[in-house]
């Protein structure tokens, strides 16, 4: 009686001990198979476009790339100039540490730059620009996001630090 009491608990312990590994599993299958619980938007605020051409083939008074360590935060500045260029000044310095691996690119305005900025003009306005875009590229001057004029600089700032996260020197 003793025994067969015994061996029934070493049993029992034997099954929870399965169950409790084999649960997560379970859990996890279950959630793939039939879609319960994942989240079917993507987190990054910017769209990846890929009719853009590489920064090198944009009209361009002046050639952008100087570093090639560097990602590159282009933005068209045709209105409220003054309120965009202060708005990435602070998103670049909000990167921390992590600022040095981002150039901004300021297109039109004020000729003049503010420290940690490069600025250029349109020679011509090609096809795919819109007014107080923003665009995030590689260090290789290929287009990574693309964000509209109505994408906050807070969301744009999420979507850097994730890619410099994902993306180590």
């Amino acid at each position: 009686m003793q025994d067969t009491k015994h061996i029934r608990r070493q049993r029992l312990k034997l099954i929870l001990i399965f169950a409790i590994f084999a649960a997560p599993m379970l859990t996890a299958w279950a959630m793939v198979e039939l879609r319960i619980g994942i989240p079917d938007q993507h987190t990054a605020h910017g769209q990846v476009d890929l009719a853009l051409p590489m920064l090198d083939e944009w009209p361009l008074t002046t050639s952008a790339v100087d570093d090639q360590q560097a990602w590159i935060l282009a933005f068209d500045c045709a209105q409220q100039c003054e309120q965009r260029k202060d708005e990435f000044w602070r998103l670049h310095r909000a990167l921390g540490r992590e600022a040095p691996r981002l150039t901004r690119l300021r297109i039109g305005g004020d000729p003049e730059p503010l420290p940690g900025e490069m600025t250029s003009q349109w020679r011509h306005f090609p096809p795919w620009r819109e007014d107080n875009s923003v665009w995030l590229l590689d260090p290789r001057g290929r287009p990574a996001l693309a964000f509209d004029a109505s994408v906050a600089a807070g969301d744009v700032l999420d979507d850097i630090q994730y890619l410099l996260k994902v993306n180590p020197q």
